[in-house]
């Protein structure tokens, strides 16, 4: 892949649903050459290419090259998450006076929408391309009653990759009754494109973190990151870390907390997190309107699920979900995730490679 003259959206079959719907896969070019290919089954982004410091392309995310595994997806590769990214203890919450009861799809709690979530759905998709940007537009409509979540969410997701090598998601959703609404991404990253993550260097944007309890909920405390693992706020190898003798990371199996983000005022998008690959000298940095981050070490990846390049291997990749904090509809202090009629859910994330 090399510098090409104008940006481009292609689109190839991808495999057929067992209800017989056919999956097209959209493959986004820039004029750096970069690549990214997304599927309008579960929005799920299966690829990404980008340069290391001489110039060479590597695929840098977790993923499948046909359909079949990605029906079976249980570790969300690279799919977006909705109507709720992370955990709701035991499943349920209490909205204007009503209990609800949600999928308990990770006992014992609810995990990222529940067994068929919005990363098992098809999507309307609508490819576009300017001069500076080619994308896709991803709409659905997700019925009153969905996974156990009340009201019909309309939900629209943009995917756009800009001629500087950041690729920009934008998720937009309105509601016809209260409901819980937290939409992230759940991409697996290798930025050497093979092996683990743990020569990977990491910096999170975060005085805070917090601690969760033995089922991976949130105690509710916001623990202040000084004198733990946790504390990354300089440029860190995660192999440094993650063996440290810390209950939380005997908890997580490794790192599965969300970061809360230190947010300057006014500034619409805030960094959130760096990571650096030494050996390629690819770098990714994440930009984010959300307050919390999810920093997942892949500590469930065991070696049983076979991706693009072979066995996916323990702690292969890392995830960064920019969301709002798990559990949220259970902890009044977190920051707000009900949706109510008349309002807009309305954020952006941004991963912008470089190389270095």
């Amino acid at each position: 892949m090399t510098p090409v003259d104008s940006v481009s959206v292609t689109q190839a079959p991808f495999g057929v649903l067992p209800d017989g719907q056919q999956v097209t896969a959209f493959t986004l070019t820039n004029r750096q050459g970069m690549q990214v290919k997304v599927l309008d089954f579960g929005a799920i982004i299966s690829e990404i290419h980008v340069p290391d410091r001489d110039g060479t392309f590597a695929d840098v995310v977790l993923g499948f090259d046909r359909l079949e595994p990605y029906l079976h997806n249980s570790a969300f590769l690279g799919a977006v998450i909705g109507r709720y990214g992370n955990r709701i203890a035991a499943g349920r919450f209490s909205l204007d006076g009503k209990e609800y009861q949600l999928a308990v799809n990770n006992p014992p709690n609810h995990l990222h929408g529940g067994n068929q979530g919005f990363h098992q759905v098809m999507w309307q998709a609508a490819p576009f391309a300017n001069d500076d940007a080619v994308g896709i537009t991803f709409t659905r409509s997700s019925p009153d009653g969905e996974d156990g979540y009340p009201g019909k969410l309309d939900v629209t997701l943009t995917y756009e990759l800009d001629n500087d090598n950041a690729l920009s998601l934008r998720y937009h959703a309105v509601t016809d009754q209260a409901t819980p609404v937290n939409l992230t991404n759940h991409s697996y990253f290798n930025l050497a494109g093979q092996g683990t993550i743990l020569g990977h260097a990491l910096s999170i944007n975060a005085d805070r973190y917090l601690p969760v309890d033995a089922g991976s909920i949130p105690t509710g405390e916001l623990a202040d990151v000084a004198g733990t693992p946790f504390d990354v706020r300089q440029s860190t190898v995660i192999g440094d870390n993650i063996a440290l003798p810390h209950e939380q990371l005997r908890i997580g199996r490794g790192y599965d907390h969300n970061f809360v983000l230190n947010q300057q005022p006014g500034q619409l998008l805030n960094l959130a997190a760096t990571v650096r690959e030494p050996q390629s000298g690819r770098v990714m940095q994440v930009y984010t309107q959300e307050p919390g981050i999810q920093f997942y070490s892949g500590n469930f990846l065991d070696g049983s699920q076979h991706g693009k390049q072979g066995a996916i291997a323990y702690r292969g990749a890392l995830c960064l979900e920019t969301q709002h904090f798990p559990d949220s509809p259970n902890q009044s202090h977190f920051p707000n995730t009900i949706l109510r009629p008349g309002e807009v859910y309305q954020t952006e994330t941004v991963y912008r490679f470089s190389a270095e």
